[in-house]
């Protein structure tokens, strides 16, 4: 407590003030408290100041804040009756340093937050570790080193600096050269900074452009899921302070953020290459012209963003012209990747069939006795197509099992159907169809479809089924067409008529003479293409 009159002389204190304000040499030689704090002008200056903007103005500024001696103190004034101020000093050191804790962990949690959006926004690996090097050497540290899993021999390196580039390179390193980091890449906790000498570090440890010597060296790993995702090193110049203890434990803080983001993008990107292999087995063929036929092929997976599903075709060339050509198209029971599995299944075995695909009932038995046998429950409808080119005609022998009938679209737009039936495969153990035989003369086009053409759901009131009616009505329209002309017609009439996003598989095959002869005497049937939502090639 200070009691301070007229002009800013101290009157009065009580011994908490004397022995804050007071030095211990005025304290043993002076002759009173108030010679002695305001000779020596002891009162502090904040306070000085409040109590001069109180005499001025004759009101009560209300508590103020200062420092004495280090440590922080409200002042809160009372004007007594004779006109001296009594200024009462409550020290909140305490609750200072309290509140700056406070705001630095808020501050640290809303930089976790912004880092955890920032490397989770990616999934890709390089992209995740640039902003993992860009946010540590900004945030933490005067410059960063992510050091990757080996590669062989070799380890991928990240460097990143603040107002730097981030760069990347592949290099031996040895883990042994830096303490630590051999077991922090084995996923070991990491060892105290105060253990690591900065002047030991060696040269692929220090980003281009990175002024020596360096003051304080962290190096902690990243955790992964069930491995570790690398190593963050962190660096400073010896111009700035050293890492403190808090700042460690931050940095691996970070580090477990970024390790998650790391490995979650690395989890992806083994996936998405496994997801790509397989899909190269499951989607459908690129369709050219074989022996002079044309074959097109179209193909919409019941969802968009799926690429797979139920539907298939395949088309497999005889060695020479003089052998028939195979062409398969089928609908698996059920949409999406489980039926995409079973489609894949019976893609493998007819494949093996191939040598006698010149039966089809035998052919289409032995896949039943297959299905039948297989852990799978689902069914399958199929119709099987071996064609063969004589002169300028194109004969087709046709069967159908539990399938649609194809379609026959005459040059001069007749649309006729092949009068072919039979019993669907994996659900009976005996299979029965009948088979027919079908000449196609130039220009003309022998349409294969499964039954997401005819029963896409749309229309003006937009529950009615497209039909075989309509598509019949849209393939005379077709006549005399190239192959892929009539596929992308039809697929762009069932896609238009279609109400909404859920729909069944659709997929198109034809099967044309061309007009104007044999064209190409041979050109190889390629491997699967991507295709977009309408199965056209990208």
């Amino acid at each position: 407590m200070l009691v301070v009159g007229r002009g800013g002389v101290v009157v009065g204190t009580n011994d908490a003030a004397r022995s804050l304000l007071l030095e211990p040499a005025q304290e043993n030689t002076a002759p009173n408290t108030a010679e002695i704090l305001t000779a020596g002008g002891r009162m502090p200056r904040w306070l000085a100041e409040a109590h001069g903007r109180l005499e001025s103005t004759g009101t009560p500024p209300g508590a103020v804040t200062g420092e004495v001696a280090g440590r922080t103190f409200q002042a809160h004034p009372s004007p007594t009756e004779d006109g001296d101020v009594v200024w009462w000093l409550v020290e909140d050191t305490d609750l200072r340093l309290a509140e700056q804790a406070l705001h630095s962990e808020r501050e640290r949690a809303a930089l976790l937050a912004d880092i955890s959006g920032a490397l989770l926004s990616s999934l890709n690996v390089d992209r995740c570790t640039e902003v993992t090097a860009r946010m540590a050497a900004d945030h933490l540290a005067d410059a960063a080193v992510i050091v990757a899993p080996s590669q062989g021999r070799r380890h991928s390196l990240t460097h990143a600096q603040v107002g730097g580039e981030v760069t990347q390179v592949m290099v031996p390193i040895d883990a042994g050269s830096v303490p630590g980091l051999a077991e922090a890449l084995r996923g070991f906790p990491p060892v105290p900074t105060r253990w690591i000498d900065p002047a030991d570090l060696p040269d692929w440890v220090v980003p281009p452009g990175f002024d020596r010597p360096i003051g304080s060296v962290i190096v902690t790993p990243l955790p992964g899921h069930g491995m570790p995702a690398g190593v963050l090193i962190l660096l400073r110049s010896s111009t700035h302070r050293a890492f403190t203890d808090g700042e460690e434990v931050f940095a691996r803080l970070f580090a477990a953020r970024a390790g998650a983001a790391l490995s979650a993008a690395r989890l992806y990107a083994e996936q998405a290459s496994i997801t790509a292999t397989l899909l190269r087995e499951l989607l459908p063929p690129r369709l050219e012209r074989v022996h002079g036929v044309e074959y097109a092929g179209a193909y919409r997976a019941s969802q968009d963003h799926e690429r797979v599903g139920g539907d298939f075709y395949d088309v497999h060339p005889g060695a020479d012209p003089t052998e028939e050509t195979f062409v398969v198209l089928g609908d698996v029971a059920g949409k999406g990747l489980e039926a995409a599995v079973l489609t894949g299944k019976i893609r493998s075995v007819l494949h093996a069939l191939l040598p006698l695909s010149g039966d089809h009932q035998q052919v289409l038995g032995l896949l039943n006795g297959a299905l039948l046998n297989s852990h799978h429950t689902r069914f399958a409808t199929l119709v099987l197509a071996s064609v063969r080119r004589r002169a300028d005609q194109v004969r087709l022998r046709l069967t159908s099992a539990g399938h649609l009938p194809p379609l026959i679209v005459r040059a001069d737009g007749r649309v006729e159907e092949a009068a072919t039936s039979g019993t669907l495969v994996g659900a009976l153990p005996d299979v029965h169809m009948r088979s027919v035989e079908v000449v196609l003369a130039p220009g003309e086009t022998c349409l294969l479809y499964t039954d997401g053409i005819t029963e896409a759901r749309g229309g003006p009131l937009g529950d009615q089924l497209y039909g075989e009616a309509r598509l019949r009505e849209a393939l005379r329209e077709c006549a005399r067409m190239p192959a892929e002309a009539v596929v992308e017609r039809v697929q762009m009439l069932a896609a238009q008529w279609l109400d909404s996003d859920r729909h069944d598989d659709m997929a198109t095959l034809a099967i044309t003479n061309p007009v104007g002869g044999h064209g190409s005497p041979h050109v190889v049937v390629d491997g699967p293409a991507d295709r977009g939502p309408h199965g056209k090639e990208l």
